[in-house]
């Protein structure tokens, strides 16, 4: 029997592996997928994800950037605040996947490509097809479906709009070493390096349209990238997912499946490799059940602060006030710029 099945080989599987891994645990990942995998991502790190990642020793090539920028879409007011802790990093999905999967092939980590739909239990074992393990950790995304057979799974509150998002990337050299943000009536674009002759732009929005009808509602980002010049487009959505805990028995759940709110502050990826840490720290203190809690502490800042956003976003009056007031009020753009840092 081992002690740990991961259902997921995204960065939030891989990270609990790698802790699970360092922490002496036999820990085996099932991904029907064949690396690396690629995904609608805004692939900015937060300089607490790039901390994170340093500290289990996985190396990320990638841009480095030093605070966020935000804009009104015509580009005529902007606000911006630099992170005092250290840069971010920019840095393609594939590249942060490959690096996490040879960081737990270096330490051993087994993957088998398997799909988990629905998991059973009989005592202290869990068992999925062949594979048997005292520990499940669902980690299988946005839509997870191990989330879902748990009986987890708990549709979005009424009224709020569904958000999704697009991301493309466009061959030219970056203009700022910030992450830029602009803001349209319905929707934000996120431009964030990810190499030396490479940008990556990703729109949130409710509308369900093609990616370069949405462009065109940012003129002052449009007029910056060549024209039909960007790679394929990947989407996601809707983004926001809601759990009922993130423990059920011998089953633990962390990054996406965990619950989502949005992308807005891009701190999924920082949250993930938080919640990966604790998560593995509970069960090797053999306290599974105070994982709750973990993640609640561990998300709390995202949660607050994107749910705040996401509230002044859904408003008509407030909503085209968020650039003037990030303008108008620094000090406190750039305290909450460095509290997501």
């Amino acid at each position: 029997m081992i002690d740990l099945l991961v259902a997921g080989g995204g960065p939030a599987g891989l990270a609990t592996a790698i802790h699970a891994a360092r922490a002496g645990l036999e820990v085996v990942v099932a991904e029907p997928r064949p690396g690396p995998i690629d995904k609608a991502c805004g692939e900015g790190l937060m300089p607490s994800a790039v901390r994170a990642l340093a500290a289990l020793d996985v190396r990320v090539e990638g841009r480095p950037f030093h605070g966020i920028r935000y804009l009104e879409a015509a580009g005529t007011r902007r606000a911006e605040a630099r992170f005092r802790t250290g840069p971010g990093r920019g840095v393609r999905r594939t590249a942060l996947h490959a690096a996490l999967a040879l960081r737990a092939a270096e330490l051993g980590v087994r993957v088998v490509p398997e799909r988990i739909r629905e998991v059973a239990w009989d005592g202290p074992a869990v068992r999925v097809g062949d594979l048997t393990a005292r520990r499940l950790v669902a980690a299988d995304g946005l839509h997870s479906p191990v989330r879902r057979s748990l009986g987890l799974h708990r549709p979005p509150p009424p009224g709020r709009p569904a958000r999704y998002g697009l991301r493309r990337h466009y061959p030219v050299q970056p203009w700022s070493d910030l992450v830029e943000v602009y803001w349209s009536e319905r929707a934000e674009a996120y431009v964030t390096p990810v190499a030396p002759d490479l940008v990556g732009v990703a729109l949130l929005t409710t509308d369900r349209a093609p990616f370069d009808e949405q462009l065109r509602r940012f003129p002052a980002l449009a007029a910056r990238l060549p024209a039909g010049g960007g790679g394929p487009v990947r989407g996601a959505g809707p983004l926001r997912q809601r759990a009922a805990a993130r423990v059920s028995g011998p089953v633990l759940l962390v990054g996406d499946a965990a619950g989502y709110l949005d992308a807005l502050t891009g701190e999924g990826l920082a949250v993930a490799l938080a919640s990966a840490e604790q998560l593995v720290r509970c069960l090797v203190a053999g306290r599974p059940h105070e994982y709750e809690r973990a993640w609640r502490r561990v998300s709390r800042g995202y949660r607050l602060l994107t749910g705040s956003l996401l509230w002044a976003r859904e408003r008509p009056l407030l909503a085209p006030r968020i650039v003037p007031l990030a303008a108008r009020l620094p000090g406190l753009f750039h305290a909450g710029v460095n509290v997501l840092a």
